[in-house]
């Protein structure tokens, strides 16, 4: 593990940024526009999972043109997206505690740079992935791997942060712990049971009680 430091990685969508429902409602439109249609609830509960298992959960199968349609929808919506209070302050707090700080993301470039815009940490970011660096979207443990590999990152001193059970298995699948926020969802008791080692309402409680959160156990001596 020489040269590989404490960090944690940050999921986006739903955790940082306000986006989970902006995502169900270009997915609505975009399965309509390919003859598809799903309830907004059940597409909710899949968000963050990635886009061809989402299909397939939602509709039985593979839909051709199904992505690119969500895709078009959301270029549309993205302009509504807001950052989580106290996003950027945790951002920029981790950092000065010390820690490697990723935005572990497997969205396309161009919706992750969006966000990097948002938060505006300039150096407090020390890596970022997006879907050009992961192979299998979550669960499978490939953002989380790629995130530990774009930050040098220790996987036995790192953590995963983020809001859906999909983080939490992909987390759990690379060997990494993950704190569940509320704010894309999920309640405490469906993260909790998939296995997060800690849960808060959203980013600005677990910044407001970061030394007493898992995270403390990260934080240089």
């Amino acid at each position: 593990m020489d040269g590989l430091r404490a960090g944690v990685l940050l999921d986006l969508d739903g955790t940082l940024v306000d986006t989970n429902y902006l995502h169900t409602l270009a997915w609505s439109r975009g399965l309509v526009d390919v003859g598809e249609w799903a309830p907004m609830h059940a597409i909710h509960r899949l968000v963050g999972m990635g886009s061809d298992q989402l299909v397939r959960e939602l509709v039985g199968r593979e839909v051709a043109g199904a992505s690119d349609a969500w895709h078009r929808h959301y270029r549309l919506l993205r302009q509504e997206a807001r950052l989580f209070p106290g996003a950027r302050d945790l951002v920029l707090r981790l950092h000065a505690e010390g820690l490697v700080v990723v935005l572990a993301s497997s969205s396309p470039k161009e919706e992750v740079e969006l966000v990097v815009d948002l938060l505006d940490a300039g150096a407090a970011v020390g890596a970022v992935t997006t879907a050009d660096d992961v192979g299998e979207a979550k669960p499978a443990p490939d953002v989380v791997e790629a995130a530990l590999r774009a930050g040098s990152v220790d996987p036995a001193r790192s953590l995963v942060v983020g809001d859906t059970i999909w983080d939490v298995r992909s987390a759990r699948a690379a060997g990494v712990g993950c704190i569940g926020v509320e704010s894309g969802g999920f309640s405490r008791h469906e993260l909790t049971e998939d296995g997060a080692v800690e849960v808060y309402r959203d980013v600005a409680e677990l910044l407001s009680q970061l030394r007493t959160s898992a995270v403390a156990h990260l934080l240089p001596r």
